[in-house]
């Protein structure tokens, strides 16, 4: 398949009064040609990635616009309710520089709120979490109990789940039927997290009952979310959870770390996106002790639909070329819109005096494996990968089990695993928040439905362990590297002191594990090629 390349070029020096200060890692993922879902947001966490490979799918509006349709001018610091050890700003995990600078904010022509622009780019955002925890309430906690009972009447809707799951595999349709009408008065989009994930996974049986497999009946909504909703549904993420800040901060020093003194930096970006993650290294590299080195960023990402392929990425470096000029950072930015798995290495133009680094963060289980490609893809980009010979590369991988070929199994498995991500939104965040069923509707409830409805190469949500993907790391010729002491410390202080104690950071075998009460669901680690 074709690739479309473009290149973006900096060297322009801001006025020292003209830095902003980046007080948050937080970008949109996780976790792989998408159009700007809200999983896209969250990427990084979850997000389903390959829409344009599914023919007949309504394309969204692009989340972030068009690059003239921005403008500068000064932003006050976001206000917002908070409760106590709510803050957690990359001034605790990031700065070492003990100074802030002026804001400029960027933002939209429209009805979104500066502050929330500004937010997701990372320019004026100190995190303060508006959510509220069941824990504030033992009252509130009894009260919700007691409705989850009158409303179920001790109801299992995981086991009817299990039970339908079972009919709609063996093609028991009158059962499967009857199962689904009984989870349906038991369950509902706005109740507890059991009722709300049972509607979820409902919507994905009754999909595959009546449609069958495949894009042609794959959910997506009638009307999106505003772009306004999203930004703040994110944000409610952001602050109810540490995936993401802790995965940024994770890749932000791990690059920086081994591109210590370098002259020259390049960062090769799988699935860059938006490329909202690196605004906030650029402020760290201006502060680096005898000055930044040049910046070469690489962003890659599959192909949009249409006559300019390259469109998103060219327009994201654009806006990372701005922030460039901003933090005095000399900057140069290529876009290459191809299949990953089609990527040659003589269109990066690697350059021997350069610090290479390789980043992926949640993005390589969207790419189809030996199960259903005899090229397997997602083998094809690490060997790629091992080629470029990186001195590091920061691998951010779902930890999942819901890739399994037989249908009942990985629906069961998918169960647990989104249990514990409605459950974590239970604890954390009020059921009556908007953003809340915001961001389960159009990201959790999205990829359950891509889960449960599609197989084959439709089915683009594939996670294994992490131990799976350490095996297959090593196959393609790539090492772990151990894990920067200072880095796991740093974010076991701040997920213990600003977030809830039932959230994980572990480590097993050089991975720092992330995760919601004993259940790991996201892993990072760093690798480099093995020698020969």
């Amino acid at each position: 398949s074709s690739s479309s390349s473009s290149s973006i070029s900096s060297d322009h020096r801001s006025p020292t009064s003209n830095r902003s200060c980046c007080n948050s890692s937080d970008d949109s993922l996780s976790p792989q040609g998408r159009d700007s879902s809200l999983s896209d947001i969250l990427v990084n966490g979850t997000g389903l990635r390959n829409w344009h490979l599914n023919p007949g799918i309504e394309k969204p509006r692009q989340i972030i616009p068009n690059h003239h349709n921005l403008a500068a001018t000064s932003s006050p610091a976001t206000a917002s309710a908070t409760r106590k050890n709510a803050h957690f700003s990359d001034d605790d995990l990031e700065a070492e520089q003990g100074r802030t600078f002026k804001q400029s904010a960027l933002y939209l022509d429209s009805d979104v709120p500066p502050e929330l622009f500004d937010f997701l780019l990372h320019k004026e955002c100190k995190l303060e979490k508006t959510v509220v925890p069941n824990s504030s309430s033992n009252a509130s906690r009894k009260s919700r109990r007691k409705k989850r009972l009158d409303k179920t009447d001790t109801v299992d809707l995981n086991f009817l789940l299990l039970q339908c799951a079972e009919a709609v595999s063996n093609n028991e349709l009158r059962r499967a039927n009857s199962l689904l009408i009984q989870i349906r008065q038991s369950s509902s989009p706005f109740g507890d997290a059991e009722q709300r994930i049972a509607h979820s996974f409902a919507n994905g049986l009754e999909a595959r009952l009546t449609g069958g497999t495949g894009s042609r009946n794959y959910y997506y909504p009638a009307t999106l979310p505003s772009l306004a909703d999203k930004l703040k549904a994110y944000q409610m993420y952001v602050a109810a959870a540490p995936f993401k800040k802790i995965s940024h901060f994770f890749a932000h020093q791990t690059i920086l770390n081994a591109s210590e003194n370098a002259a020259r930096l390049h960062i090769i970006d799988f699935g860059i996106y938006h490329g909202f993650m690196w605004p906030c290294f650029m402020q760290r590299l201006s502060t680096r002790p005898g000055g930044p080195p040049r910046l070469r960023i690489t962003g890659v990402d599959v192909p949009q639909l249409g006559f300019r392929p390259a469109e998103r990425i060219e327009e994201t470096g654009r806006r990372l070329a701005d922030y460039a000029r901003r933090f005095n950072v000399p900057f140069e930015y290529q876009a290459i819109a191809c299949k990953w798995e089609n990527l040659q290495l003589e269109d990066l133009s690697i350059d021997q005096d350069e610090v290479l680094a390789i980043n992926c963060m949640y993005r390589l289980h969207n790419l189809a494996d030996e199960t259903v490609s005899p090229d397997n893809p997602r083998d094809q980009v690490l060997h790629t990968i091992r080629k470029l010979n990186p001195k590091v590369f920061v691998l951010g991988v779902v930890n999942g089990t819901y890739n399994a070929p037989f249908f009942v199994t990985r629906f069961k498995e998918a169960l647990f695993h989104f249990s514990a991500l409605f459950d974590m939104l239970e604890t954390n965040v009020e059921r009556e928040d908007e953003q809340r069923r915001l961001l389960e509707k159009h990201s959790f409830e999205r990829e359950i439905h891509n889960v449960i409805s599609c197989e084959g190469l439709e089915r683009v949500e594939r996670p294994e362990t992490y131990k799976q993907w350490r095996s297959r790391n090593e196959r393609a010729g790539l090492k772990l590297i151990p894990l920067d002491s200072d880095i796991v410390k740093k974010a076991k202080e701040k997920v213990k002191k600003c977030y809830h104690k039932d959230f994980v950071v572990d480590e097993d075998g050089k991975w720092l594990l992330q995760g919601w009460k004993g259940r790991i669901l996201f892993a990072l680690s760093a690798w480099k090629a093995r020698e020969a």
